[in-house]
């Protein structure tokens, strides 16, 4: 992102000084889960494409790629409808996957797919900001967490404590992959009066949230807050035309890689020290 695009894009921003009422704020974020669940009440398996393009971006979801002796373990926190779980468990043999998603509804058209089978696969409903993931899964087993468009989906004052969650599960040397809205994107600079609940979170038409993350968020919640090592973390910025449409704008996207240290103290220490 240039210096003019940023400019331009605080300067819409700025525009919009109104906020939702505290009492819709606290509804919204007390009920994402609810909504997100009514989401898919309504669309299904209908809405979002699979996601052919993981292994291209992150090369520890590719066959072969090796974390140790034993083939890799992975959990997918926020699955959905599976459209991240079905493409890799094709691609790569090697892979076992959990995969979790805070809707019911969600975690039904998992096991309901042809594709899952619990030898492979097993789906289980969590919300990660309160429910214990080392409930399920057995602690420090994980060897890669895919956080793909899921953490915009948590109010930011709980995204620590999904951090948190996570790294009870995580191995030492595991590795967490995150892609999701990135501050500045187009659907941000969209959004009309009424919608802000505070500075990057927003409420969609139903009800779900969406946060746009920056860089030196990713680096509170994962390195400061989380002890993590940040191995990538940056901006993808891609274009979208759409003539017929008069569409021409930059879509932003957030993308970033966080290491565990071999020394689970390390993160231990971390974690006691930071508020977030």
């Amino acid at each position: 992102m240039d210096d003019a695009f940023i400019a331009d894009a605080q300067q819409i921003l700025s525009a919009d000084n109104s906020l939702v009422p505290e009492f819709w704020q606290k509804k919204y974020k007390d009920e994402a889960g609810r909504n997100w669940d009514k989401f898919y009440n309504r669309n299904s398996t209908n809405f979002f494409k699979d996601r052919h393009w993981t292994d291209r971006e992150f090369e520890e979801l590719r066959p072969g790629y090796t974390f140790s002796e034993q083939n890799p373990i992975l959990l997918e926190i926020g699955c959905g409808v599976g459209n991240f779980v079905w493409p890799i468990l094709k691609r790569n043999p090697d892979i076992s996957v959990y995969a979790c998603d805070f809707s019911p509804r969600a975690v039904d058209f998992v096991k309901a797919n042809e594709l899952y089978s619990e030898g492979r696969c097993r789906a289980f409903v969590c919300d990660i900001t309160k429910d214990r993931l080392a409930d399920t899964i057995p602690p420090h087993s994980v060897d890669i967490v895919s956080a793909i468009y899921v953490f915009s989906a948590l109010p930011p004052e709980k995204q620590a404590d999904a951090v948190s969650n996570i790294l009870e599960i995580l191995k030492p040397g595991g590795r967490i992959l995150f892609r999701d809205y990135g501050i500045y994107d187009l659907a941000q600079l969209r959004f009309k009066s009424g919608h802000k609940l505070e500075n990057n979170l927003y409420v969609r038409q139903d009800g779900t949230l969406s946060y746009y993350f920056s860089t030196e968020r990713l680096r509170e919640l994962f390195v400061h807050h989380g002890g993590l090592v940040e191995l990538e973390n940056d901006y993808v910025v891609k274009r979208l035309v759409n003539v017929k449409r008069e569409i021409d704008s930059d879509r932003v996207f957030t993308q970033a890689k966080f290491q565990a240290p071999i020394d689970t103290a390390a993160i231990e220490s971390a974690m006691s020290s930071t508020t977030i």
